[in-house]
């Protein structure tokens, strides 16, 4: 069985998984190199289904709640708290 954009079941599972540490991960204090990455993994997740969407030929409804989501995810990273930061010392 696949589902509506021809993944198989266990690649959700795997991608929903992910998601959901991603979610612990970034509410959660400290840890800030680990937060980054859940940044990016969100960011390629949601990148990927637009253009699984794209590749699909699927309307612009179901381009909607991916934007959206890349859209969050860019703001929330911009805008999170100095100390969540990795600052770079400049050389």
């Amino acid at each position: 069985m696949m589902t509506r954009l021809g993944y198989a079941p266990y690649f959700m599972t795997l991608l929903g998984t992910w998601k959901m540490l991603g979610v612990i991960t970034v509410l959660m204090p400290k840890f800030a190199l680990l937060k980054e990455w859940a940044y990016a993994g969100f960011f390629f997740a949601m990148s990927g289904a637009i253009v699984s969407h794209f590749a699909k030929g699927d309307g612009p409804k179901d381009f909607f709640c991916p934007v959206l989501l890349l859209i969050l995810t860019v703001v929330s990273w911009y805008f999170r708290p100095e100390d969540r930061k990795i600052i770079q010392p400049i050389m």
